[in-house]
């Protein structure tokens, strides 16, 4: 809201509310203004759970299923009831065939085989089989392995980057938007540094090993679904990449790890380092960078459809085109276009509070970058996060869409 300062004189307040009411009618009958939002109060709803992790792979796991084994038990319950709702059919065939359908394992023993091992442990401790665990992992991918039946876009996630500048430290930010299904399971993994595994924190579900993250070595990742672009059922699927990501401790290691894994899935990564931020649309085939504005890298942002990348599957090659040429709009473009209208980064006064307006908006009603949980709703903003990279890094998620929840703040205890 404006603070507006009260006029010493009569005259003067006439003027500015005359002003003021001229604005407001522009703004109303303006279409490339931001769309009129009544005002929400920001409250603060119970904060996400904190769940402390330590030791190798398998222990973490251990200790994630034995803390969270009731809100495992609960959350699988209303993954395989979406399952069932979704494909008409009996979840755990469902689940055992795409399993045996798809080849992960060994990419993933190649790349992050300690994130195997936590799972094994998630699955020890939990009492849930190995196979519901593994498979849980897999959100993007069984998105892809169902998209080869029903050719079904999924819309999810806004994701934003900011490098370093003047006295304003490196920002990567995004809503994790997810199934509705998933309200309640908001965690916040912090994983204590272990041998050569730098300190981390993950923003989580019960039973999951990441949805994105930091570490306190300076290297961050964000991450949107982009289904149109080729799949392989024998890459690195999305959670694995996230994780060997955070396992890098300089922006070189993780930028050639990103570039050199076969991808499972269509996705796009926002890397932060401490001076820099990058943007990358990977395909089972190619990994592609995107920057919105050629003249400077310091700005990255995305949605859900692929710009830069045409390693596209066939059955969404025409409406890409089409999105791409500005003959169509989407939800994702509409998005996108939000995003940047709303980061200006020269503006002197930009600052996390600019990024947490951002993730708030809801500038076109029906394509809003932030969605309210509603029952009858399928996707919702599951959580909102910001990292902030540099000297001292810094976790700021709400526990739900921002529009309702306030940034909590967790700092990182490692010694720099």
């Amino acid at each position: 809201m404006l603070n507006v300062s009260k006029p010493y004189k009569m005259k003067i307040r006439i003027k500015h509310l005359l002003l003021s009411f001229l604005s407001i009618s522009i703004i109303a009958i303006c279409s490339n203004s931001f769309a009129q939002q009544s005002e929400i109060k920001i409250e603060s709803p119970k904060a996400v759970p904190v769940i402390e992790l330590s030791g190798n792979g398998y222990q973490r796991g251990l200790q994630h299923g034995k803390l969270l084994k009731n809100e495992i038990a609960e959350i699988y319950k209303k993954w395989k009831k979406d399952i069932e709702n979704g494909t008409n059919e009996n979840a755990d065939t469902v689940i055992k065939r795409f399993y045996s359908e798809t080849n992960f394992t060994p990419a993933i023993k190649k790349w992050t085989p300690e994130i195997l091992d936590e799972i094994n442990g998630i699955a020890k401790s939990s009492g849930q089989t190995f196979i519901d665990v593994y498979c849980f992992q897999m959100a993007d991918e069984f998105w892809i392995y169902l998209d080869k039946i029903t050719n079904t876009e999924k819309h999810h996630c806004s994701g934003i980057g900011v490098a370093a500048k003047g006295s304003n430290p490196t920002y990567i930010a995004q809503n994790m938007d997810l199934p509705s299904f998933m309200n309640g399971g908001q965690v916040l993994l912090h994983i204590n540094a272990n041998k050569n595994e730098p300190e981390q924190y993950l923003l989580s579900s019960a039973g999951l090993v990441a949805l994105n993250g930091v570490n306190a070595s300076g290297i961050g990742v964000t991450v949107n679904t982009l289904m149109q672009l080729s799949a392989s059922t024998d890459g690195l699927p999305v959670v694995f990449v996230i994780r060997g990501l955070l396992l890098k401790k300089d922006k070189k290691s993780a930028l050639n790890f990103l570039q050199n894994v076969k991808h499972a899935s269509g996705q796009n990564y926002i890397i932060g380092a401490i001076d820099s931020v990058y943007d990358f649309e990977a395909s089972a085939n190619k990994v592609v960078r995107y920057t919105p504005d050629a003249n400077s890298q310091s700005l990255v942002y995305h949605t859900n459809h692929p710009i830069s990348n045409d390693d596209l599957k066939p059955w969404y090659k025409e409406k890409v085109e089409k999105v791409l040429s500005g003959a169509v709009s989407s939800n994702s473009s509409i998005r996108l276009q939000a995003l940047k209208i709303r980061l200006n980064i020269n503006n002197p006064s930009f600052s996390d509070n600019t990024i947490k307006a951002t993730l708030r908006s809801k500038d076109n009603e029906k394509n809003p970058v932030c969605i309210t949980y509603q029952s009858d709703r399928d996707i919702f903003s599951f959580s909102s996060v910001i990292y902030t990279i540099g000297k001292n890094p810094t976790v700021q998620l709400t526990n739900g869409s921002p529009d309702l929840s306030e940034y909590a703040l967790h700092k990182f205890t490692a010694k720099k």
